[in-house]
């Protein structure tokens, strides 16, 4: 079976706390994940919340890498939902360790969009003449 994405789901434990509640460095930090993982960001948005915490989502052409930072207990939750072959969630997942300064981590992956074309249909990541709906 074909699948038509890849979503890894992190939990990053024992992170920098100051790291954590810094949205210009977490930017930094999901931007450069997503482009050292082959992904294509069309969009971001990333916002500070009182008295701490960061989110943030990098809309990506092959789907989105998501965060939410807590601070006051070192912990960062994490989406890498990606599209296609050309992108690797895997150097993501390593990219953000790093930069969150994470002690640990857990992870699980699943499969996107289980499909088994019939006929030797092409499955296609991106489709070129898509409808799109206002």
């Amino acid at each position: 079976m074909k699948a038509l994405g890849r979503q890894i789901v992190v939990e990053y434990y024992g992170c920098n706390p100051v790291a954590l509640n810094d949205v210009a460095l977490i930017r930094r930090v999901m931007r450069a994940a997503a482009e050292a993982s082959g992904a294509t960001i069309v969009q971001e948005a990333f916002h500070l919340f009182n008295p701490h915490g960061v989110s943030g989502v990098v809309v990506i052409a092959e789907s989105h890498l998501t965060i939410h930072t807590w601070p006051e207990y070192g912990y960062a939750a994490v989406d890498l939902f990606t599209c296609g072959d050309d992108v690797n969630p895997d150097v993501a997942f390593e990219h953000l360790r790093e930069g969150l300064g994470a002690d640990s981590c857990s992870a699980f992956e699943m499969k996107r969009g289980l499909l088994n074309p019939a006929g030797g249909v092409q499955v296609r990541y991106k489709p070129q003449d898509a409808p799109v709906e206002v």
